[in-house]
Parts: C-alpha cells; sequence; structure tokens
C-alpha cells in the first residue's frame, strides 16, 4: 500500500478513535483513575446507535442516547468506587463485564449492520469523501471542537474541581470538594465522550459488534501516553492535543504496521509494544534532557 494512503488511512481513523483517546486522558491523567470501563462503554454507544437507527429513530437522537449510555457506564463505575469502596480497577473491570451482557440485550445478536441505513457518514459515503483528505478535515474539525469543549469544561470551577481531585485527594477535601461527586462526574464525562467515539465508529464501519471495544483501552492509553510523551502536556490544551495527536500517531503506525503484512490478529501484540516503548523511552536520560531544555524554552519564554 502506498506510503500516502497509509497515512490518509492511519489519519482519517486515528480521528475518529481521538475521542477515545480524550475520554481515556480525562481518567487516566485528569482524574488519575485507571478506568477499565471504556472497553464496554465503547460498544455501548455503538450498540444504541445501531438498534435506534435501525429502528428509524432519527440519528442525531441516536447519537445523544448513546452518550448518555456510555455516561450512564461510567457513573455506574464510579458509584461501585464511591459508595461500594471498590478498588478503581476492580469497580471498571466489573462494570465492563456486566456491560457485555448489557449489550447483547441491547442489539439482541452479537453483529448489526447499518450498511443499508442512512447515518451521519452517507453523505459523505455518497460524496466520495470517505477515505480522502476531505474526510481527514472535517473529522479534524469535529474532533476539535470535542478537544475545544473538555479545555473549556476542565477550566470551570467544577472542572478544576476534578482537576483537584486527580491531582491530590486528600487536599481536595480539605478544600470541601466532594470528591465523591467530581469522580462520578469524572468518570460519566469521560465514558460519555467513549460512547459518542463507538457511536462514530459503529456508523463509519456500518455495523456494531458485540466484541469491537475489546482491548480498546490500550489503543486509549497508548494514544495518551504517545501524545506526551512526544508533544509534552505542561497546560490542559497540550494534554488534549496530545491525546488527539497520539491517537493519530497510533493509528498511523497500526496501519503501516498491517500494510507491511502484519496479522489483523497481532495488532494487539503491536498496541502493548507500543505502549512499552512510550513508557520506557521517557525514562531515558537522552529525552530526559530534551525535556528539561523543553520546559526551560517555555520558562524563558513566558
Amino acid at each position: 500500500m502506498d506510503v500516502s494512503v497509509v497515512a490518509q488511512l492511519g489519519t482519517e481513523l486515528g480521528l475518529l478513535y481521538a475521542m477515545l483517546a480524550v475520554g481515556v486522558y480525562l481518567t487516566y491523567r485528569v482524574l488519575d483513575f485507571p478506568d477499565l470501563t471504556v472497553d464496554g462503554s465503547f460498544t455501548t454507544g455503538a450498540a444504541i446507535t445501531a438498534v435506534l437507527i435501525v429502528n428509524g429513530v432519527p440519528i442525531w437522537i441516536a447519537v445523544i442516547v448513546s452518550v448518555v449510555g456510555g455516561m450512564v457506564a461510567g457513573v455506574v463505575t464510579g458509584l461501585l468506587h464511591v459508595w461500594g469502596n471498590i478498588n478503581p480497577l476492580l469497580a471498571g473491570i466489573l462494570t465492563q463485564i456486566a456491560l457485555y451482557s448489557v449489550n447483547l440485550h441491547i442489539m439482541d445478536k452479537s453483529n448489526l449492520p447499518l450498511l443499508r441505513e442512512t447515518t451521519l457518514m452517507t453523505p459523505l459515503r455518497d460524496a466520495g469523501l470517505l477515505g480522502t483528505w476531505g474526510a481527514v478535515g472535517i473529522f479534524l474539525v469535529v474532533v476539535l471542537i470535542v478537544g475545544a469543549g473538555i479545555y473549556g469544561f476542565l477550566g470551570t470551577g467544577f472542572g478544576v474541581a476534578i482537576r483537584a481531585t486527580g491531582d491530590n485527594e486528600l487536599m481536595a477535601r480539605s478544600q470541601g470538594i466532594n470528591t465523591g461527586v467530581t469522580k462520578v462526574a469524572g468518570l460519566a464525562i469521560s465514558n460519555g465522550i467513549v460512547g459518542l467515539c463507538g457511536s462514530a465508529v459503529a456508523q463509519y464501519q456500518g455495523y456494531a459488534d458485540i466484541s469491537m471495544g475489546i482491548g480498546l483501552i490500550i489503543a486509549g492509553l497508548a494514544s495518551v501516553i504517545i501524545g506526551q510523551a512526544v508533544f509534552g502536556a505542561t497546560a490542559v490544551w497540550q494534554s488534549v492535543l496530545a491525546a488527539i495527536l497520539g491517537s493519530v500517531i497510533y493509528r498511523i503506525v497500526i496501519q503501516a504496521a498491517i500494510s507491511a503484512g502484519l496479522n489483523p490478529n497481532d495488532t494487539k501484540i503491536v498496541s502493548a509494544a507500543l505502549v512499552v516503548v512510550a513508557l520506557v523511552l521517557p525514562q531515558w536520560q537522552v529525552f530526559k534532557k530534551m525535556r528539561q531544555r523543553r520546559r526551560n524554552a517555555e520558562a524563558r519564554a513566558v
């Protein structure tokens, strides 16, 4: 496959999955909560969208309900942790496992096609834009709007409270912040965005599948870690943008590996390897010096 085609397709998919990366960034970086719910809430968003569209519900309503479905999943995880005093990792796993059955009940089958239905992607497909840089531009605008919304929210009083909870929960409590509420709200918003991503991917692929969310937490973490390792994360806007760009880099690498002959079943191995590399490289002395020079340059610029 031509290099330009690999770059275009990888960028298109990367921007489509960038919402997942932003959602993971909210829990993993901002809230400091290792949330595994996303593997299930992603499929929930896709399943709800597919079922509603097949049953003639307007597309935008289907998308909104998908977001709400993802938010409900996040609330469940938050309540298991806050009210049930369950370990964050275990709370996410429990919700993820339960969502597998819930998603099956929503679709009533393991796979639900959308190929003959009108979706948000239909106008792009009819205009011949899907698979071109035109679609990349449209997806970029949508993702930047979502990213700007998250950046604006994190700058509000409640958004700052969520950030304070992730930075130092005990200190946040001493300042009168109800950290239980901020955790539940943060998880709801994160999984709502993931549900939106699932809805978009289902419409892009033309189907919803019960297994489409398996292992996506690795993809989300890889996007966030790669983005922040390459572009830095000294400010909120920079972190959000890094998550988006990290998703693009991640998908381009995966697409390049597949084009080079990698078995698609082995992409999870590549994903895990990318996360390991992104976590290990910043610890090397040469990269520490590069980061320090960048911080010094930013400090002088201020």
